[in-house]
């Protein structure tokens, strides 16, 4: 591989694992071109979309494509691109280097076990209620009925990577558990339990997103997250409204 291939495939990397944890468009873009310029690629062309990613080092090149399958929220894992695309752009690391980190972080880097996910979205789930002023006594009721339904829309999303499908099954069964819990008298405030639980599903870094892309001129991207994070709310309102309308 020459330096030329090697420094396409370093950006294109950078620009993959960002996109693929949740950074926004123009970060991605940002961190490409400063690590094309450190390597005298002063033409460089990107364009980031969140399903794929086209570069070009320079016009007497081909243009190369790289596609997006997998989404998800991974501060840390942007957190460390950035880290080697500082360190490649000032000089204290070479190209060979910084391409090894960015495999090692590719394929050692893990995110916290499903349970910690669980027991996080409980207590997040918890936290909201209190914070929309539901009593103490609701609690029990959201944690296990956010923890429930998050469980839920994970499962259902790594098998049909349908995400859709997944939020709206996950906020029926939350709300079928908030209802069943207030008919038994474990809890007070339906809507409020409901809404604490459904919580931990919204696309809140979504739809931050998609505002900060429309911000930044990004209207491919900002249009398509905006539609992801709508169709998203949407799946969560349906299926709470099914459940409620019964």
């Amino acid at each position: 591989m020459t330096d030329y291939e090697l420094a396409v495939e370093c950006c294109l990397m950078a620009g993959r694992l960002m996109m693929e944890s949740g950074a926004e468009t123009y970060r991605a873009e940002d961190t490409m071109d400063r690590m094309a310029i450190s390597q005298q690629l002063t033409q460089s062309q990107s364009f980031v979309t969140p399903t794929g990613i086209i570069f070009s080092g320079n016009k007497n090149h081909p243009t190369k494509l790289v596609r997006i399958n997998n989404r998800t929220t991974d501060l840390e894992k942007i957190a460390l691109v950035n880290g080697v695309s500082r360190k490649l752009a000032s000089g204290e690391i070479r190209l060979e280097e910084a391409y090894e980190e960015l495999k090692k972080i590719d394929e050692e880097h893990k995110t916290y076990p499903f349970w910690i996910k669980i027991i996080a979205a409980s207590i997040a789930s918890g936290a909201f209620l209190l914070l929309f002023g539901a009593p103490l006594f609701d609690v029990p009721s959201a944690m296990i009925a956010g923890g429930v339904g998050y469980s839920v829309a994970e499962m259902l999303e790594e098998k049909t990577r349908v995400k859709f499908f997944a939020e709206f099954l996950a906020a029926l069964v939350i709300s079928v558990m908030a209802t069943f819990s207030v008919a038994y008298g474990l809890g007070y405030e339906i809507d409020k339990i409901i809404i604490g639980s459904v919580m931990p599903l919204v696309p809140g870094l979504l739809i931050t997103n998609a505002v900060r892309d429309l911000m930044a001129g990004h209207f491919v991207s900002g249009l398509s997250k905006g539609a992801e994070a709508f169709l998203t709310a949407f799946a969560i309102g349906a299926g709470v409204a099914l459940v409620l309308s019964l």
